[in-house]
């Protein structure tokens, strides 16, 4: 039996079972919550009981490692709504396959009157919902979609001449301003409508029923107090001052609201983060070509040198330079590497070494838990010199200086690099200034050449 027809199956059994004739469905997403959620809110309130979704689909996971923690996440995520909403007489419909085909299955069923979900920015998730949404209309079902993810979308902080920004600190300015003007945007109590969820029991599936494999690894618990000191911590990595909302945003664990909210009232610095993250995701709308290539175009004529062998020992914390092999174990041990020192690793792969930003911008996707295309992108390409409010190409990062003011008593990197004082840990791949000197004269040429 294809997945197609068991998906199709499985629609027409659960929809037999619904006893309401006309329904709404709400899509989950990267909003894995129940209280604030701006597309749920408007489905619970529109008049139709509503069945909550989610679909695994196919086409993200054949990308992604064989265990994922990252959709373990999801899927824990997902049981705790499941449990909540039976309180209500109600489940979460959690199906995987074909995207598009699921939604031609369920356009077929007369029940669905409407459909909602927040709106995602991403290339690939903006062709998908284009593709469902002319589904659905075609079957004369009704088809509504909300800002959630963001403060403010694509268009709602632009130039004057409605032309979007391409450097941050007037992006900033400009959020800064229509914040004072208009307000945050307010909070949207969904929690409170939960009585017109559908009534429907349906098992939620274990993870051997959807294919998918658990990781033992966990994501971080988001830390809210971590916020109010902020500024003054962020960037020592031994204080263990992050607060860890990564993954949290990512998957719309917590309201992006009730966040910012929290930032401006206790600490600006910290609001600042959550603006650079609308920063990149307005660039990626805007600038499409960011995905594949540099945002300066000029700086796709660079030969990187791309050694293969020394991209190995960069990838498994064997450079011999502690700052950056910490960096790298960290992440490969947890899915989580420290704000600084993703910047230390970055640069030293694209500066040091002359390896393309994508091959390091790659390798962070496959293990970061808080992995977010406009944002690895755009955090990528600005320490390669490359992208937008780029760090300038001749900004080379000293991973011996670094170490010295943001971890002087290697406490950081004695965590992750217990061997540094004895034989077993390796010599530098690479001598600093040589590297530093030749980073330079590399991307000069290149550039000139251009």
């Amino acid at each position: 039996m294809t997945d197609s027809k068991r998906i199709s199956g499985d629609i027409s059994v659960i929809m037999s079972r619904i006893k309401q004739s006309d329904v709404s469905i709400f899509w989950f997403r990267r909003d894995l919550r129940l209280n604030d959620n701006t597309g749920l809110y408007h489905a619970l309130k529109s008049g139709r009981p509503v069945i909550l979704l989610f679909i695994f689909d196919d086409e993200i996971l054949k990308k992604l490692p064989v265990k994922d923690a990252r959709v373990s996440f999801i899927y824990d995520k997902l049981e705790q709504i499941h449990i909540a909403v039976s309180g209500y007489k109600s489940s979460v419909m959690v199906l995987k396959g074909d995207c598009i085909q699921i939604w031609k299955n369920i356009a077929e069923s007369a029940k669905v009157k409407s459909v909602f979900w927040n709106n995602d920015y991403e290339p690939y998730a903006q062709l998908r919902d284009g593709k469902v949404k002319n589904i659905l209309r075609g079957k004369g079902i009704e088809v509504c979609s909300y800002k959630d993810h963001v403060i403010f979308e694509k268009d709602e902080v632009i130039k004057d001449d409605s032309s979007p920004y391409t450097v941050f600190t007037p992006y900033a300015r400009r959020w800064l301003r229509r914040v004072e003007t208009s307000g945050m945007p307010s909070e949207k109590r969904s929690e409170d409508y939960l009585k017109n969820l559908a009534e429907i029991y349906i098992d939620f599936p274990g993870l051997n029923s959807t294919g998918l494999k658990r990781s033992d690894k966990k994501i971080v618990d988001f830390r809210s107090e971590k916020i109010k000191s902020y500024d003054k911590y962020r960037d020592y990595p031994y204080m263990d001052a992050s607060t860890y909302a990564g993954p949290h945003l990512r998957f719309g664990t917590i309201s992006i609201r009730e966040l910012a909210k929290t930032a401006i009232m206790v600490n600006i610095t910290y609001l600042n983060e959550l603006i650079w993250r609308e920063f990149f995701m307005q660039i990626l709308f805007h600038f499409p070509h960011v995905v594949e290539n540099s945002f300066k175009p000029k700086y796709d004529g660079i030969k990187w040198l791309n050694d293969e062998e020394k991209y190995d020992k960069w990838c498994k914390g064997e450079t011999g330079y502690p700052l950056v092999d910490a960096g790298m174990r960290q992440l490969n041990a947890t899915g989580f590497m420290h704000n600084r020192i993703r910047m230390v690793t970055a640069s030293f792969l694209c500066k040091h070494l002359l390896i393309d930003w994508r091959w390091g911008e790659r390798y962070f996707s496959e293990k970061l838990l808080d992995y977010e295309l406009s944002s690895n992108n755009g955090n990528w390409q600005w320490a390669a010199g490359t992208g937008c409010d780029a760090a300038p190409y001749f900004r080379v990062f000293n991973p011996y200086e670094q170490a010295k003011k943001f971890d002087r008593d290697n406490k950081y990197i004695l965590e992750w690099i217990p061997e540094l004082n004895t034989g077993d840990y390796p010599p530098p791949i690479i001598d600093h200034s040589f590297a530093r000197k030749r980073a330079i004269e590399t991307y000069r040429y290149y550039l000139n050449l251009a």
